[in-house]
């Protein structure tokens, strides 16, 4: 598996993780099934892991994806002494909806179970802002996340959702690692908003989240010509076309295609063989 370094920590990671996402949402896959994931994921060389304290069916089932990638590590047979996993705390699910919370109060107690709910053996190693409240400035609602950090309940900081005033002036607080936006063939506001040139500048890592669109989106994939007619030429999938496109962007894009089948992540691991020319980069993105 590729590696690329974790923003400038001296640390690297497999150059495509595994977005924990599906495996806690709505429709969610038994224990059954998720964890084998997780290991098929780890034995494939996958050392990048995302989640978050929300990806849950609601408050009541709150860190439960979290609780699932750590069971599925402390029964996995190989070495994960390398592995990162990387979660994401300020927004809520009250009744299954999206809500942000930025309050340092509850920044501070989500935090914590984060931390318990990895298995608090070490800090966690990378903690998100979620999205920014309005509610709250943002030097309010990282200055708990500032704290953890001294505290030794995390290791690295990162955001998601952020504009590139928004993440300088994190940075004026905590250092940053990573930055998670959407980014996908339909949401390109990273190439336009300056936070993607702004990240390789600064050596910060970009995490693309919904890289194929979401779960409503996906299976259109097939309908954009340019990438369809690649996949077909190169005899791979339409997801390992998007990810290469993804990852030819920027040295700092780092994809996190979420699965909730073994099938998914072997074939986002395959991603890392195609190359794509800048003749069809260009296509890709007249078609997009």
């Amino acid at each position: 598996m590729e590696t690329k370094q974790l923003g400038k920590t001296g640390i690297f990671v497999s150059a495509i993780g595994l977005g924990g996402m599906p495996m806690s949402i709505y429709n969610r896959p038994p224990e059954s099934q998720s964890i084998p994931v997780i290991h098929r994921a780890l034995d494939l060389g996958v050392t990048f892991i995302d989640t978050a304290d929300s990806y849950c069916k609601d408050e009541s089932d709150k860190h439960h994806n979290e609780r699932l990638i750590h069971k599925a590590l402390t029964s996995y047979k190989g070495d994960i002494s390398q592995v990162i996993v990387a979660t994401k705390g300020g927004l809520m699910r009250p009744d299954g909806s999206w809500t942000r919370n930025g309050s340092p109060e509850y920044l501070r107690q989500t935090i914590r179970v984060s931390f318990e709910a990895l298995g608090a053996a070490k800090p966690i190693d990378v903690w998100q802002y979620h999205s920014p409240d309005s509610n709250y400035t943002i030097e309010e609602s990282l200055a708990p996340v500032k704290e953890a950090v001294e505290a030794g309940l995390i290791r690295f900081v990162g955001v998601s959702n952020f504009s590139v005033e928004q993440i300088k002036r994190s940075r004026d607080v905590v250092d940053i690692v990573s930055v998670q936006n959407q980014y996908s063939p339909w949401e390109r506001q990273p190439e336009n908003d300056g936070v993607l040139k702004y990240c390789e500048q600064e050596g910060l890592t970009f995490l693309p989240w919904s890289p194929f669109g979401g779960s409503r989106r996906h299976q259109n994939l097939q309908d954009i010509p340019a990438i369809a007619q690649l996949a077909k030429e190169k005899g791979v999938s339409v997801y390992n076309i998007v990810l290469a496109w993804l990852r030819s962007k920027s040295p700092s894009v780092l994809p996190i295609p979420g699965a909730s089948k073994i099938s998914s992540i072997e074939d986002s691991v395959q991603a890392i063989n195609v190359t794509l020319s800048d003749e069809e980069l260009q296509k890709i993105d007249r078609a997009t």
